[in-house]
């Protein structure tokens, strides 16, 4: 495996990680079941999630950038940026003594470094947001714990001066073990990316109130060009059409329904992009499974609207809505002709 230009993600076992050596590496996150940083690994921040992985052993997203990267750090934010994109991470514990929810705390706290990180080093747009946070659904403090998320995400970004409608990243929030700390990683980049939303759903910042007070702050999906490459990034998709989940406890009908969504975006991206030719057999998917039991049907599914040889990560984690039995995200990248 060999860099190629632009962006390029990988998912490899931590035998093919070392083994590829590969000499662009500029983020790296791992989920249960694999070890530590590898040998080797100095100054490349990895961003460790405390999330099973389902039909398989250790798993590295490997993010690569086609050329050299120099790291660097700001505050707890670990980072390592080419001239165009930047990679980070972060992990916070929540503090149980703090004066509010401790998850409040930890994700202001963790948003705050992010755009302080983004303002020093001079990469305004942030363009894919991965969260995990553990107990993602339990209430605590009066509220579901994915809510007080949103509050606290919400209120951060506006502080910082970014917008929280429209010109928004792509992004997910899932459930992570219990007692493991929040985990937050991004990419940023100096180029704006174009923001792709779902016809056949409500943007997500636009959810009415009675998914909290505070929406999430996310885009359905980012285009990002880079020259010779598009790429696309696909939020956390479920099977929710206008504002409503469907299919209620049919593990089944919900993929289905979620790939459908998917579809709706590539189409959405296709026509943002004349040039891009996007399709689901080109992704590489991590899918989330509420339930293990689930997952030879997730699988089936998947197989079905993906082909045999799709590059797909299985991964056990809650949704973000208790009624949602799966969920999934993809990543696209497409050539340009010169």
């Amino acid at each position: 495996m060999r860099a190629s230009r632009g962006l390029h993600l990988d998912y490899v076992s931590l035998a093919e990680y070392q083994a590829a050596e590969w000499p662009d590496v500029l983020g790296v996150a791992t989920f249960n079941g694999s070890p530590g940083p590898a040998p080797g690994s100095a100054g490349i921040p990895i961003a460790q999630v405390s999330t099973p992985v389902l039909a398989g052993s250790d798993v590295y997203e490997v993010w690569r950038c086609g050329e050299s990267a120099e790291s660097g750090q700001h505050g707890r934010v670990r980072f390592r940026r080419t001239r165009d994109m930047l990679f980070g991470c972060i992990a916070l514990k929540e503090e149980r003594g703090s004066a509010q929810a401790p998850l409040i705390e930890a994700t202001t706290q963790a948003y705050r470094q992010i755009c302080a990180t983004l303002d020093a080093e001079h990469y305004p747009h942030l363009l894919r947001v991965w969260n995990f946070l553990p107990d993602i659904n339990r209430d605590s403090h009066g509220i579901e714990r994915y809510r007080q998320f949103n509050s606290a995400r919400q209120h951060a970004l506006r502080a910082s001066g970014r917008p929280l409608t429209g010109n928004v990243p792509a992004a997910s929030a899932l459930g992570a073990a219990p007692d493991s700390p929040l985990v937050v990683y991004f990419l940023a980049g100096r180029t704006a990316p174009t923001f792709v939303e779902n016809p056949r759903q409500v943007s997500a910042y636009h959810y009415p109130r009675q998914y909290g007070t505070h929406s999430p702050v996310f885009s359905r999906a980012t285009l990002l060009r880079q020259p010779g490459c598009l790429t696309l990034f696909i939020s956390g998709t479920a099977s929710i059409v206008g504002h409503r989940s469907l299919h209620v406890g049919d593990i089944g009908a919900q993929t289905r329904e979620t790939l459908i969504n998917i579809e709706a975006l590539l189409g959405e991206a296709n026509r943002a992009a004349r040039s891009a030719h996007f399709a689901m057999s080109s992704l590489a998917c991590k899918v989330y499974v509420r339930r293990p039991a689930d997952l030879p049907v997730i699988q089936g599914q998947l197989s079905s609207a993906l082909g045999d040889r799709a590059r797909v990560v299985y991964l056990q984690a809650d949704i973000c809505r208790e009624d949602l039995l799966v969920e999934i995200e993809g990543a696209g990248m497409c050539p340009l002709a010169a």
